[in-house]
């Protein structure tokens, strides 16, 4: 039998995958895909019991519970001020369905879809798989900030949608609000459509405002914002995010979305309704929650040969390390899973055409135990 030519044929297994199957095998200690190794709330988690002993068990409705679409709802409102209703908002199986929704509803054959570099890796598949083409931008370090003169001269008639993640994976940079203005100019009077990747949107550090696509107006109406349970409630296994947009991009999302997972965990969704309900404080203080971790990280780290500027966002921390070896980063995450008993992530795989660099992603959403034995093996290098 011939079977057909693959749809992906450059697509293999993900670098999150390989290295938590080698930390497994060495018996490392996973600092590479980005769970925590701690629970959530105990609320959460015994609600979720609850509702399964009450019988909460069929399909949710394919947009989402009503009760969690009104809370999520409130709190766009309460921390961005945007006044959306429920109807603005699509529950998911995770954020990384979302996101393939967004794309899947709105990028046609030959649309041109602008992502920035280092780029999340569902990105470009969705792109491709849609019929579009990727257009990369790479940024670059220390900073990694958007070069928006670049953007500006990468856009063509066939742009269709840029993907803005904020704070951003891999390299914890974060969208200011002079980088919004910057944007809403950009778009003005323009069909263009924007992506928001936000799923750490609770985690931005020293004191900075997340800069949500939903706070302005202008951008709000050409955007989908794409959030996640998993990220803020410490459940990243529960797979459960949502989508927020107005409502022609609502209804072009859903008819994507039914046709994937069609409806979302019912008893968790209920779950997950009642704290945003009843512990609102718990995002409030994420903030605070994962810099204590960063800054203990980074103190672990600071006599190590690694060096590093200590995360903006997200509960990621780059670290290069020039002083250390020559070898590409891949090699040197192979080597220093299976030598040190650390794993990580290289940043090169998230480029497509990598510039000279060597540097590895941490994460540090691990209890405080871990990330001590981690440094201690990282510091003996």
């Amino acid at each position: 039998m011939r079977y057909p030519a693959s749809k992906l044929p450059q697509i293999g297994t993900t670098i999150f995958t390989l290295m938590s199957q080698m930390a497994n095998e060495y018996k490392a200690i996973n600092l590479s895909q980005g769970f925590p190794d701690f629970d959530g709330p105990s609320a959460l988690l015994n609600a979720v019991g609850a509702y399964i002993a009450k019988g909460m068990n069929q399909y949710a409705p394919m947009s989402g519970l009503p009760v969690l679409r009104e809370q999520i709802a409130a709190k766009v409102q309460r921390l961005y001020g945007n006044p959306i209703t429920a109807d603005e908002v699509t529950i998911t199986s995770g954020a990384t369905e979302a996101l393939f929704a967004a794309i899947a509803a709105v990028v046609r054959p030959g649309d041109e879809v602008i992502m920035f570099d280092p780029a999340y890796d569902s990105y470009d598949p969705a792109v491709e798989l849609n019929g579009g083409v990727a257009v990369h931008l790479q940024l670059h370090p220390p900073s990694f900030a958007i070069d928006w003169a670049e953007l500006k001269a990468a856009l063509t008639p066939k742009t269709r949608l840029i993907i803005l993640n904020s704070p951003h994976n891999p390299t914890g940079s974060v969208l200011t609000a002079a980088d919004m203005q910057q944007l809403i100019e950009l778009v003005r009077d323009t069909d263009l459509l924007l992506l928001g990747d936000e799923v750490y949107e609770h985690i931005a550090f020293n004191g900075q405002v997340h800069q949500s696509l939903n706070r302005y107006p202008e951008l709000y109406e050409r955007s989908f914002v794409v959030s996640s349970f998993g990220k803020t409630y410490h459940a990243t296994g529960w797979k459960i995010g949502y989508c927020v947009a107005p409502p022609p991009l609502t209804t072009e999302f859903r008819k994507m979305h039914q046709y994937l997972t069609f409806a979302t965990c019912t008893p968790m969704q209920l779950a997950l309704a009642d704290i945003l309900r009843d512990e609102p404080e718990h995002a409030d203080n994420l903030p605070q929650f994962y810099q204590q971790k960063r800054d203990l990280f980074c103190s672990l780290m600071s006599n190590s040969r690694f060096t590093f500027t200590p995360s903006a966002g997200t509960y990621f921390q780059l670290v290069d390390y020039s002083a250390i070896s020559d070898l590409p980063d891949k090699a040197f995450c192979e080597w220093l899973t299976q030598q040190v008993g650390v794993a990580a992530i290289p940043v090169s795989v998230f480029c497509q055409t990598p510039p000279e660099m060597r540097l590895i992603r941490f994460c540090f959403a691990k209890s405080d135990e871990t990330l001590q034995r981690a440094a201690e093996r990282l510091s003996a290098i």
